[in-house]
C-alpha cells in the first residue's frame, strides 16, 4: 500500500527551521469583513428595537427575521461565482423593468402612501424597487465591463447611459424619487470606475441639472388650481415639491411640511455628547418624531446615545467601506471591481443622504440608513450585497 508523503519542515538559509504554514479551514471567508458586518448589524438591531418598542405597526421580530434570511442568502451568494453574471446585460435589464413596474399590476400593487405605488402584496408587503438595486448594480457593471475600462466613444457612452437610465425612468412612474436617486448614483459610480471620459461625465451632470430645472418650470405651466385654492402639480407630487422647498427654507412651514425636520433636529440636539441613555429617548417614544423607525432612525440613535454613539456607527461604516475598497482594488477583473464599488457607492450615498436630511443638510427623500433603518426588504437586500462583495473576495482576491 502506498503511503502519503510526509510534510517536512523547511530549513532556511540561516539554519532556522520553519514549519509549513497551516492551511486555513475556511480560506474563502474574510474574517475582518465578517466581524465588521456583525458589529454593524447588531448595532442597528439595538437601535431598531428601541425605536419600535411598544408600537403595534412595527415588529422587531420581523426585522430579526430579515437579518436571518439575509444572512442565509449572503452565504449562498458568497459561494456563487459572480463572474458567471457578467454577460447577462439583457436579462438584468428585463428583470429590472419587470420588478420596478410590478406594483402597477392590478391586484398585486399597493399604495405606499402619498400616492406612491411602490409595494406589492405577496402574503407580506415587499418593495420591489428596493430589491431591484441588486440587479441595477449588476446591469450597470455588466455594461461598463464590456469596454475594458475605456469608455471614450461618445456614441457608446450615450448607449450605455441610455440603458442605465431605464430603471430610473421606471421607478419614477411610481413615483419613488429617493430610490431613483440611488439608481442614478449607482450609474454614476459605474461610469466613473468604468473609465468614462471626464468630459462626458461633466456634460451629463450639466444636462441633468438643466433637466431638473426644466421639470420644475414645466410643472408650473401644467399646474392646475382647485376651487379651494390648492395647486395640483402634474410632474412632481405636492409632497415632493414641499420637501425641496422646506430644505431651501426650513422656516417656511414649521408646523406643516417642515415639522419632520424640526423634530429631527430637536432629537439630534437633545442627545448631547453621550445621549439620554439607551431606550430613554422621548422624541420618538412620545410620538413627536414621525417615521422614527425608518427615515429618521439616525435621530433615535443621536438622542439616546449622543455624539459618541453616532461616532461608533460612523466608525463601523468607515471600517466596512475601507475593507470593501481593498477588495475592489485587488480584484482581477473590471466587472468585480465595478460591482464592489457600486455597492459601496450606494451605501455611501444612502448614509450621507439619510444623515444629511435628518440634520437639514439634504432634502428629505425617504432614503433608509443601511443596516439600521427598519425594513426587512432593505435588510435582505444589503445582505445580498455583502454576499456579492464576498464572492469577489472568494473567487479572486483570497486565491492570491
Amino acid at each position: 500500500m502506498s503511503q502519503l508523503p510526509e510534510i517536512s519542515s523547511v530549513k532556511t538559509s540561516n539554519g532556522a527551521v520553519r514549519q509549513p504554514a497551516r492551511e486555513r479551514r475556511f480560506p474563502w471567508l474574510n474574517l475582518p469583513f465578517i466581524i465588521v458586518i456583525t458589529c454593524v448589524v447588531a448595532y442597528g438591531l439595538v437601535i431598531v428595537y428601541s425605536a419600535v418598542r411598544g408600537q403595534e405597526d412595527y415588529s422587531f421580530s420581523r426585522q430579526a427575521a430579515g437579518v436571518a434570511v439575509g444572512a442565509v442568502l449572503m452565504m449562498l451568494v458568497w459561494r456563487f461565482d459572480y463572474r458567471k453574471l457578467s454577460d447577462f446585460t439583457t436579462l438584468f435589464l428585463i428583470v429590472n423593468v419587470v420588478l420596478i413596474l410590478s406594483p402597477h399590476i392590478p391586484g398585486l400593487g399597493t399604495d405606499a402612501g402619498m400616492g406612491a405605488q411602490s409595494w406589492i402584496k405577496l402574503g407580506i408587503q415587499v418593495q420591489p424597487g428596493e430589491l431591484a438595486k441588486v440587479t441595477v448594480i449588476l446591469l450597470d457593471a455588466s455594461i461598463v465591463a464590456r469596454y475594458g475600462g475605456r469608455l471614450d466613444d461618445p456614441r457608446e457612452y450615450c448607449k450605455a447611459l441610455g440603458i442605465m437610465l431605464v430603471p430610473f425612468l421606471c421607478i419614477m412612474t411610481q413615483p419613488d424619487l429617493g430610490t431613483g436617486l440611488v439608481y442614478l448614483f449607482i450609474a454614476a459610480v459605474a461610469l466613473v470606475v468604468g473609465g468614462a471620459r471626464p468630459k462626458f461625465l461633466l456634460i451629463t451632470l450639466v444636462a441633468g441639472i438643466a433637466a431638473v430645472a426644466a421639470v420644475f418650470a414645466l410643472d408650473e405651466v401644467l399646474a392646475t388650481r382647485n376651487a379651494d385654492g390648492t395647486v395640483e402639480y402634474k410632474l412632481l407630487k405636492n409632497y415632493q415639491r414641499a420637501r425641496l422647498l422646506v430644505f431651501l427654507d426650513p422656516e417656511l412651514d414649521p408646523t406643516g411640511d417642515g415639522y419632520n425636520l424640526k423634530q429631527a433636529q430637536i432629537a439630534i440636539g437633545s442627545g448631547g455628547l453621550f445621549g439620554k441613555g439607551l431606550f430613554q429617548g422621548t422624541q420618538h417614544s412620545l410620538g413627536l418624531l414621525p417615521e422614527a423607525q425608518t427615515d429618521f432612525i439616525f435621530c433615535v440613535l443621536a438622542e439616546e446615545l449622543g455624539f459618541f454613539g453616532v461616532m461608533v456607527l460612523l466608525a463601523l461604516y468607515a471600517a466596512l467601506v475601507l475593507i470593501c475598497f481593498n477588495i475592489a482594488r485587488s480584484a482581477g477583473d473590471l466587472f468585480g471591481t465595478v460591482v464592489v464599488m457600486c455597492v459601496v457607492g450606494m451605501w455611501l450615498f444612502q448614509i450621507l443622504e439619510n444623515i444629511g436630511m435628518d440634520c437639514g443638510l439634504m432634502p428629505i427623500t425617504g432614503i433608509p440608513l443601511p443596516f439600521v433603518s427598519y425594513g426587512s426588504s432593505g435588510m435582505v437586500l444589503n445582505f445580498v450585497m455583502l454576499g456579492m462583495i464576498g464572492s469577489v473576495w472568494t473567487h479572486n482576491v483570497s486565491k492570491r
